[in-house]
Protein backbone atom coordinates (compact mmCIF):
# COMPACT_ATOMS: atom_id res chain seq x y z
CA UNK A 1 0.00 0.00 0.00
CA UNK A 2 1.23 3.25 -0.54
CA UNK A 3 1.86 5.87 2.60
CA UNK A 4 -0.28 9.07 3.02
CA UNK A 5 -2.76 8.40 0.82
CA UNK A 6 -5.52 6.24 2.74
CA UNK A 7 -7.88 8.01 5.20
CA UNK A 8 -7.02 7.51 8.98
CA UNK A 9 -8.57 4.54 10.20
CA UNK A 10 -9.02 3.64 13.86
CA UNK A 11 -11.48 2.67 17.18
CA UNK A 12 -14.97 5.20 16.77
CA UNK A 13 -18.61 4.13 18.68
CA UNK A 14 -21.45 4.40 16.74
CA UNK A 15 -24.51 5.37 19.01
CA UNK A 16 -28.12 4.73 17.78
CA UNK A 17 -30.29 7.89 18.26
CA UNK A 18 -33.58 5.97 19.05
CA UNK A 19 -32.61 3.48 21.71
CA UNK A 20 -28.95 4.99 22.96
CA UNK A 21 -26.99 1.85 21.92
CA UNK A 22 -23.15 1.87 21.36
CA UNK A 23 -21.21 0.07 19.31
CA UNK A 24 -17.47 -0.06 19.10
CA UNK A 25 -15.70 -0.49 15.96
CA UNK A 26 -12.96 0.95 14.06
CA UNK A 27 -13.80 3.37 11.14
CA UNK A 28 -12.41 6.11 8.92
CA UNK A 29 -14.73 7.95 9.95
CA UNK A 30 -12.64 8.06 13.40
CA UNK A 31 -10.93 11.25 12.49
CA UNK A 32 -14.14 13.19 11.56
CA UNK A 33 -16.13 12.04 14.34
CA UNK A 34 -13.79 13.79 16.52
CA UNK A 35 -13.32 17.04 15.07
CA UNK A 36 -15.95 18.44 16.58
CA UNK A 37 -14.84 17.24 20.59
CA UNK A 38 -17.93 14.66 21.11
CA UNK A 39 -16.58 11.61 22.50
CA UNK A 40 -17.98 9.09 24.83
CA UNK A 41 -16.21 6.87 27.42
CA UNK A 42 -16.22 3.37 27.59
CA UNK A 43 -14.18 0.88 29.64
CA UNK A 44 -12.38 4.06 31.03
CA UNK A 45 -11.24 4.89 27.74
CA UNK A 46 -12.42 8.18 25.07
CA UNK A 47 -13.64 7.44 21.60
CA UNK A 48 -15.58 9.56 18.97
CA UNK A 49 -18.68 9.16 18.44
CA UNK A 50 -20.84 9.60 15.45
CA UNK A 51 -24.86 9.26 15.78
CA UNK A 52 -26.73 7.24 13.59
CA UNK A 53 -30.34 7.15 12.93
CA UNK A 54 -30.94 3.39 12.41
CA UNK A 55 -28.79 0.36 13.43
CA UNK A 56 -29.39 -3.27 14.14
CA UNK A 57 -30.62 -2.09 17.78
CA UNK A 58 -33.56 -0.30 16.44
CA UNK A 59 -34.03 -1.44 12.65
CA UNK A 60 -37.64 -3.24 12.34
CA UNK A 61 -36.56 -6.27 10.47
CA UNK A 62 -33.33 -6.92 13.31
CA UNK A 63 -35.94 -5.75 16.09
CA UNK A 64 -39.03 -7.82 14.59
CA UNK A 65 -41.30 -5.18 15.02
CA UNK A 66 -41.63 -5.15 10.57
CA UNK A 67 -44.63 -5.83 8.82
CA UNK A 68 -45.74 -6.96 5.37
CA UNK A 69 -47.91 -4.59 3.76
CA UNK A 70 -50.04 -6.10 1.00
CA UNK A 71 -52.20 -3.34 -0.18
CA UNK A 72 -52.95 -4.98 -3.78
CA UNK A 73 -53.44 -8.23 -3.08
CA UNK A 74 -50.08 -9.67 -4.66
CA UNK A 75 -49.26 -11.91 -2.56
CA UNK A 76 -52.85 -13.74 -2.40
CA UNK A 77 -52.72 -13.80 -6.33
CA UNK A 78 -49.52 -15.34 -6.39
CA UNK A 79 -50.72 -18.04 -3.98
CA UNK A 80 -53.60 -18.56 -5.99
CA UNK A 81 -51.56 -18.69 -9.19
CA UNK A 82 -49.24 -21.00 -7.92
CA UNK A 83 -50.36 -22.88 -4.64
CA UNK A 84 -49.06 -22.63 -1.65
CA UNK A 85 -46.39 -25.54 -1.07
CA UNK A 86 -48.63 -27.38 -3.34
CA UNK A 87 -46.32 -30.36 -5.00
CA UNK A 88 -46.49 -30.00 -9.04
Amino acid sequence: MKQGIHPAYGPVVFRDRATGDLVLTRSTLAEHAGADGRTVEIAGASYPVVDVDVSVHSHPFWTGQGRVLDSEGRVEAFERRYGRGAAR
